[in-house]
C-alpha cells in the first residue's frame, strides 16, 4: 500500500489508497500521545469522506483514552481558535486543502491553537512509525461532547479587527464562492454580520465542488463572469477548509493571492507598525511595503508552521 504524503504539521493520501481509517486513526493517536491532559478538538472541511474518517478519529481517540470535543464542519482557521475557545490540548482538521476530491488529511494543531511546531511535528512522525496505539481499560475511555457553537467566537476576533459600522454603511454586494467547501458557514455569517448583500455559490459544505478546489484564476473561469453578472462589489473565492482566499474585483478580474497578501499587509501596516514575515517563496510586493512602512521584514522557509514560528519569534504584526 503507497505511504501517505507526511509533513511535520499533518499528511494528505488518497483515501482508500495511502489514507486509510487505520492510517488516519494512528497518526492521531500518535499525536494524542504527545498532547498534555484535555480535550482534542475533532472538525473537518466538508469533504465528501470527511465525517467518515472523523467518526474513526472520535471513536479511536476515545478509545486511548483522550476526550473529544466535535466541532462537525468547520474551516481550517475556525479548528484553531476553538481549541482556545474551549482551552482543549490540541485539535485535528480533517482536510487535504485544495487538494482534489479523491485526497484527504489530517492537519494538526497544538494547544496555542497553532499549525503544529516543526519540531514537535517531527516527534509525531515518529510515534506513528513506531507501531499500534496504547488502548486504554474500559474505566479509562474518552468521552465526546458536541460544540454547539463553532463560528460564533471566530466571527467575534474578525469583526474586533473591522471599523464594522462603516462597513455596514456601504451595504457591499459580495460574492462568495465556497465551492461546497467548509467557508461558507463563518463566510456568510460574517459577511451578514456586516450588512453586505451576498450571492453565495456552493454554500453547501457536501464536498461536490463546482470547479477544482484550488482558487487559482485557470478554475475560475465561471466565477470571473458570476461577480459581474451579480452586480457585485467583489468576489471572494475559498478553497476547501478556507484558508486560502482569491480576490476578484467588480469587473470580473482576479487579482492572485500575491496581491490578496499586499493588500492585508498594507492593511495591517496602516494602523499599526511591527515587523513583518512572508515565506521564501512570495513576491516582493509584500516586502517592499514592509520597506515602505520602514518595518522589519523577515522571510522564513515555506510552510505555516515555518511562517507562524517566524512571526514569534520577531513579535510581528503580519505574516503570510
Amino acid at each position: 500500500m503507497p505511504e501517505p504524503i507526511i509533513s511535520v504539521s499533518g499528511l494528505r493520501g488518497v483515501v482508500g489508497e495511502s489514507l486509510t481509517p487505520l492510517v488516519a486513526l494512528r497518526y492521531a493517536a500518535a499525536f494524542a500521545e504527545l498532547l498534555p491532559p484535555g480535550p482534542i478538538v475533532i472538525s473537518c472541511d466538508g469533504r465528501a469522506t470527511g465525517p467518515l474518517l472523523a467518526d474513526v478519529l472520535r471513536g479511536g481517540l476515545a478509545a486511548t483514552g483522550r476526550d473529544v470535543l466535535d466541532a462537525g464542519i468547520a474551516a481550517t482557521p475556525t479548528t484553531g481558535v476553538l481549541v482556545r475557545q474551549f482551552a482543549a490540548a490540541g485539535g485535528i482538521q480533517i482536510s487535504a486543502s485544495h487538494n482534489p476530491p479523491q485526497y484527504n488529511g489530517l492537519k494538526l494543531f497544538s494547544g496555542e491553537g497553532r499549525v503544529l511546531p516543526a519540531a514537535i511535528g517531527a516527534q509525531v512522525m515518529a510515534r506513528y512509525r513506531a507501531g499500534e496505539p496504547r488502548w486504554a481499560a474500559h474505566q479509562h475511555v474518552g468521552r465526546k461532547s458536541v460544540c454547539d457553537d463553532t463560528t460564533g467566537r471566530h466571527c467575534e476576533l474578525v469583526l474586533a479587527t473591522i471599523d464594522v459600522g462603516r462597513v455596514r454603511r456601504r451595504r457591499f454586494k459580495v460574492l462568495l464562492d465556497s465551492n461546497h467547501g467548509s467557508g461558507s458557514l463563518l463566510g456568510r455569517r460574517l459577511l451578514d454580520a456586516l450588512g453586505c448583500q451576498v450571492t453565495l455559490l456552493g454554500g453547501e459544505p457536501d464536498g461536490r465542488f463546482d470547479h477544482p478546489p484550488e482558487p487559482i484564476t485557470e478554475n475560475l473561469a465561471g466565477v470571473l463572469a458570476k461577480v459581474v453578472e451579480a452586480g457585485a462589489d467583489i468576489g471572494f473565492c475559498q478553497d476547501p477548509d478556507a484558508d486560502r482566499l482569491a480576490v476578484i474585483d467588480e469587473g470580473g478580474r482576479y487579482l492572485g493571492e500575491e496581491y490578496t497578501l499586499a493588500l492585508c499587509a498594507s492593511n495591517v501596516l496602516g494602523t499599526r507598525l511591527g515587523a513583518v514575515v512572508t515565506n521564501c517563496s512570495t513576491s516582493r510586493m509584500t516586502e517592499d511595503l514592509a520597506q515602505r512602512f520602514g518595518v522589519p521584514f523577515f522571510r522564513s522557509a515555506v510552510g505555516e508552521a515555518n511562517v507562524v514560528d517566524a512571526m514569534l519569534a520577531q513579535a510581528a504584526v503580519f505574516g503570510g
